[in-house]
This record gives C-alpha cells, structure tokens and sequence, in this order.
C-alpha cells in the first residue's frame, strides 16, 4: 500500500464566501491592483471572471484578496514550498583526503573533483594524512597544503586556515 504525500499549504487561506472581512484590497487575476473594494463587489469581479476570490494576507489592513484560480494557486504555493525546501538543504561539507607523497596527475583529478563540489555549493574539507615517519616533516604537508590553495584561488577561498589534528591536517573551502 503507499502512503499518499500531503503538503499542506496555509490552512489560514479562505476563498471566497469564507472571506469575512467587509473591506478588501482586491489583486486582479494578472496582478494588477484592482483597489479596495467590498466583499460583494470583489466576489462579483471574481464570479466574472470565472475564477475564485482568495484571502492572502488575512493580517494587513485592509486585508488582501487576489482574483485566481484557487486549484492553480494551490499547486503554485506548492511548488513554491518544495523549491525552498530543496534550496534550504545545508550544503554539505564534502571531504577529499590526500597522502603526502601524492603524483601531480592525481593532485590534479583530485583538484577537479574539488571543483565540482564547489560549483555545486559545497564546502570542502581537504585533509593531508601522515604516515608513520612523515610525521617527523609535518612542514611538506603545509607545503602540499599551499599549493593546492593556491591551484583552486580561483574557485575557492580558504575558510579554515590549517589545522592538525593528529595525524592529519586539514583546511576546509567554499566557492568564491
């Protein structure tokens, strides 16, 4: 069995003989302001045009109509909401780890990978991990680290300056 997806816009809208106010500021169906107007004669311009009279902004003063088809406004308000739940997501921090003793075309598919995820709105962790005796030269990590800040400037701006931790070191990016 599946279970059906409710979304539930503003449960505070009413449509047309729902609408309680005396006074409204009527929005015509294109956009245009119609002015403010009775309840009656807003109903009336909406019944004209064929379409329903639906209460916005229920709060302001006088409070505002719009002249629409109220199942196309549904389904906008909809979409509306899933946009902005999909552009609310927190963009992810993605990780790319590297060895010290890495080869310059691996640097290099590895930089471009870095690059996509910037360019998708990421932020990106680049982690230099050391092994054994490579502690005792931490500084061709600062070194790998620089240069590789230096090869994504263009698309990246260091937003955490290095950091060790352990036996790896780490900046974090995000795009320009």
């Amino acid at each position: 069995m599946h279970s059906a997806r409710r979304v539930v816009i503003n449960t505070s809208i009413r449509i047309n003989e729902a609408i309680r106010a005396n006074e409204l500021r009527v929005i015509g169906n294109d956009g245009e302001q119609l002015g403010i107007m009775s309840r009656t004669e807003a109903l009336r311009v909406a019944e004209e045009a064929g379409v329903d009279l639906v209460e916005i902004s229920p709060n302001a003063n006088p409070p505002v109509a719009k002249v629409v088809d109220w199942g196309k406004y549904q389904y906008q308000e909809m979409k509306k909401q899933q946009k902005n739940r999909r552009s609310n997501k927190a963009s992810e921090l993605k990780q790319m780890r590297f060895g010290l003793k890495i080869g310059a075309n691996d640097l290099e598919i590895k930089l471009r990978k870095i690059r996509e995820f910037l360019a998708d709105g990421h932020k990106v962790k680049i982690l230099i991990f050391y092994r054994g005796r490579e502690m005792a030269h931490k500084e061709l990590g600062y070194e790998l680290i620089e240069r590789m800040a230096a090869m994504l400037e263009d698309a990246a701006i260091v937003e955490q300056k290095p950091q060790m931790a352990g036996r790896n070191l780490s900046i974090v990016v995000r795009s320009k």
